[in-house]
């Protein structure tokens, strides 16, 4: 995939056992629609769920001894 400069660009890198790193230009929403200011360029979002700050990750995934990988475990979804 190729990024222009027309287009908002973003990178989601997941880490592994870790949150969501997300870095560049992007807009944080709500179900309906709520904008979420991150106040940052770069936000790591939480995958484990437990989270106190949610939908931002606080590191909490440590204590609980959240496991997930980095990589893709199936195929991409198909259109």
């Amino acid at each position: 995939m190729t990024i222009t400069g027309d287009e908002p660009g973003a990178t989601v890198v997941p880490y592994e056992n870790g949150p969501l790193l997300i870095r560049g230009d992007f807009t944080l929403m709500t179900p309906d629609g709520q904008v979420i200011e991150p106040g940052r360029a770069t936000v790591a979002l939480c995958r484990c769920g437990k989270s106190a700050i949610k939908p931002f990750c606080d590191g909490t995934h440590k204590a609980i001894g959240f496991r997930a990988g980095s990589t893709r475990d199936s195929d991409p979804p198909r259109d």
